[in-house]
């Protein structure tokens, strides 16, 4: 696969992982009649279920990251090459930032609005450790022990962890960035991202360390 296409399939598929991301927690809280408990029902599911279609389809083309500590994870496991990795985290926060774009045009908002939903102090940030180290377990763990099942074991964490975290489990800074340009039922403030961001980097090591010693490569 050229290297224009495995970008292409980053940008793309994170593109539309944002779409899904932003789009279904409209919906949800539009439908809802203020009930957030559906709001983030629908939002999970379908964050979810999304997520393992888009690993599915580009998985083939560039490994379907989405996520630029996933992208650091597998080049820190031997499995990219270092100098892939600016490209690929670039075309990762493009690609959601067009996703947040697609996302409100669909639903007639402006294109990106500064979100204003709060989300800082110490439960935040220790979800996201919590949800960033369990989401590289996952991720590489399955790839390890080269199963088949990957794509739907990543879908179901991620459905899994917007429940048990008090953060809804972003675990991905392209994400975090992108989430901060809509003020809806997805958002996060601007001025907690950078902590969202310390926090999943922290987990991602600390799920990477456990990756190298429990599940040795093949």
């Amino acid at each position: 696969m050229t290297t224009g296409k495995r970008l292409a399939g980053e940008a793309m598929g994170t593109a539309l992982l944002l779409a899904i991301v932003v789009g279904s927690g409209i919906m949800g809280q539009r439908l809802s009649g203020g009930n957030d408990a559906i709001a983030l029902l629908a939002n999970s599911i379908a964050t979810g279920a999304g997520l393992v279609a888009l690993i599915l389809v580009f998985g083939p083309v560039s490994g379907a990251h989405f996520n630029p500590v996933v992208t650091l994870c597998d080049a820190a496991l031997g499995n990219r090459s270092w100098r892939d990795v600016p490209a690929y985290v670039a075309a990762q926060f493009t690609g959601a930032i067009i996703g947040v774009a697609m996302a409100h045009a669909m639903f007639d908002l402006p294109l990106f609005v500064a979100s204003a939903h709060a989300r800082t102090g110490g439960a935040q940030w220790w979800s996201e450790i919590v949800a960033t180290f369990g989401l590289v377990l996952v991720v590489f763990a399955c790839v390890r022990s080269k199963t088949t099942f990957t794509p739907f074991a990543v879908g179901l964490y991620i459905t899994a962890a917007y429940w048990f975290t008090a953060s809804t489990s972003f675990a991905n800074p392209a994400v975090t960035l992108a989430r901060s340009l809509t003020d809806t039922f997805a958002g996060i403030r601007p001025d907690d991202v950078a902590g969202f961001v310390v926090a999943q980097l922290v987990g991602a090591l600390a799920g990477l360390a456990v990756v190298r010693w429990m599940v040795p490569g093949k």
